[in-house]
């Protein structure tokens, strides 16, 4: 099976994906990611102006099949949370990396983000 796996984006070894556009960095969980949890039914997420360490636990999935922690890709400010999962946590299964994003933050040192797996190394990781 093959997976999704955008150039545009920098990747976790914990299945997390981080994209910066205008200073920000959205984050959400990979293709492969949701695959593996199945049908998503809840996820919690840190609240605006929290203050998040690169690598760390930001938040919770939950699935039919398991619950799994969420790890920032980058430390900094949440400036944005994705409040539409709350109501409908299967846009993280329907679409991951878009309408299934999770949070914005503004980066304390955007140069985190070259520490991240690349694609290539992500598809990798997964095969």
């Amino acid at each position: 099976m093959t997976f999704d796996v955008p150039e545009d984006r920098r990747y976790l070894e914990s299945h997390e994906w981080a994209h910066e556009a205008d200073d920000v960095v959205r984050v959400g969980i990979t293709d492969f990611a949701q695959d593996e949890l199945g049908d998503v039914v809840f996820v919690e997420l840190p609240d605006e102006g929290d203050s998040l360490t690169r690598e760390t636990e930001f938040g919770v999935i939950e699935s039919i099949k398991a619950v799994s922690d969420l790890y920032a890709p980058v430390g900094g400010e949440v400036v944005s949370v994705n409040e539409a999962l709350f109501d409908s946590p299967e846009l993280v299964n329907d679409d991951p990396f878009g309408e299934g994003w999770m949070l914005e933050i503004d980066p304390d040192d955007a140069g985190e983000l070259e520490a991240l797996l690349s694609a290539e190394e992500y598809e990798d990781q997964i095969a």
